[in-house]
């Protein structure tokens, strides 16, 4: 009969093999070296029924770390590292700790964000919002429901949300909160009174772009015109108006007013409108009146009043003769000169001889007060291009 301890060297043996270097360390000594924190683990089995032997585990050396960490760089120094990092990179790092969530989610970081390309936006577009960004575009986007984790007033300044699909009461909450905007862009949305008379509150605004809106009153619209004092562009072409739309625009209009579109009106936009426009606003650098049926070369003189015109638009004014444009001649700061359809291809070479000063017919699509131009391609809004940017 082999004793207990000539079983274990044989059990040894079996597993290492005769030739390996085995620790043959006492288990006294093993007990010695272990944390004192650590239990003794008592194992048993069948076949050791009558003796008991101690597992322990040697403690490991912990590893001198020399230089600097994560954790020891200071808050500025961090926002500098994450500054460089692109929208879905700075979201990941916001995941790995309080700290960095925090730090992911500073003002400074969120300057200005272009969503272009995220089909659907609902607690994102409120989040986005609420971490204090100043620009934001996202033309062209399903809008559901915001989550806004605070009731403060949102720090945005220029913010485009031409074409997107929202409804009203969640546009309305979205321009409520807004108090500093300066650019705006709700190209085609259908609004209300109430969001014209959230618009009112944002009196620093100097671009508006409400082309091809409705479902507000004359009334709201005089009352946004007179309380936003400080437009100098403001598209207001192809909207759902009628007469009293019209002369809510030409009675409350700003003064100091340059860039305007009042395009899309036909037999809505009057002689008598022009004139009091023309009053209101001796200032105006670029109108545009195409398909406004009602005008006539007796609005030539009253354009003339403009002593800053540079560029005007008289699309599809069809009372208005081809031969009678020879008349802008007239107007010596005149620069370029839009009148689709009223000239011919053949004749408009002729045309272009006799005003030699002027470009005619090179800008099919109006810029007034739009984000982007038709003819750039880049993703800038208002000159300005966005710090992060989602990537699909």
């Amino acid at each position: 009969m082999l004793s207990i301890s000539q079983k274990s060297k044989r059990k040894k043996r079996e597993c290492f093999g005769d030739g390996l270097d085995t620790e043959n360390t006492p288990h006294e000594l093993i007990h010695q070296w272990s944390p004192p924190h650590k239990h003794r683990v008592v194992c048993k089995g069948k076949e050791n029924e009558e003796n008991q032997f101690v597992l322990a585990r040697r403690p490991r050396k912990r590893r001198e770390f020399s230089g600097l960490s994560w954790d020891t760089l200071p808050d500025e120094l961090l926002l500098g590292i994450l500054s460089c990092l692109p929208l879905q990179d700075l979201l990941r790092m916001s995941r790995v700790c309080k700290r960095w969530h925090r730090l992911a989610f500073d003002e400074s970081l969120w300057h200005s964000v272009d969503l272009v390309g995220n089909p659907q936006l609902d607690q994102a577009l409120g989040q986005v919002l609420t971490a204090g960004v100043l620009g934001l575009r996202c033309p062209r986007t399903c809008i559901g429901k915001p989550h806004f984790t605070h009731t403060r007033h949102l720090r945005v300044q220029h913010m485009d949300l031409s074409s997107c699909t929202v409804s009203t009461l969640f546009l309305d909450d979205i321009i409520s909160r807004c108090r500093r905007l300066e650019n705006l862009s709700l190209e085609g949305l259908e609004l209300s009174d109430w969001i014209l008379q959230s618009l009112s509150q944002n009196t620093e605004l100097v671009r508006l772009n409400l082309c091809g809106c409705s479902g507000f009153s004359p009334d709201a619209l005089g009352e946004m015109l007179k309380s936003c004092s400080r437009l100098e562009e403001l598209n207001l072409s192809w909207c759902v108006f009628s007469t009293d739309h019209v002369k809510a625009v030409v009675s409350n209009i700003p003064s100091n007013i340059t860039q305007l579109n009042l395009s899309g009106y036909r037999q809505n936009l009057t002689m008598e409108d022009l004139k009091d426009l023309v009053e209101r606003c001796p200032h105006l650098v670029n109108l545009d009146l195409s398909d406004s049926v009602l005008m006539t070369t007796s609005s030539f003189p009253i354009l003339q009043q403009l002593r800053s015109l540079r560029h005007l638009a008289l699309s599809r004014c069809y009372q208005i003769h081809p031969a009678a444009l020879a008349d802008f001649e007239k107007f010596p700061e005149l620069q370029t000169l839009e009148v689709y359809g009223l000239v011919q291809d053949t004749y408009l070479p002729i045309l272009s001889k006799s005003l030699p000063r002027l470009q005619i017919n090179t800008r099919p699509f109006s810029g007034v007060a739009r984000p982007t131009e038709a003819t750039r391609r880049d993703r800038a809004m208002w000159g300005m291009t966005c710090r992060l940017v989602f990537r699909s």
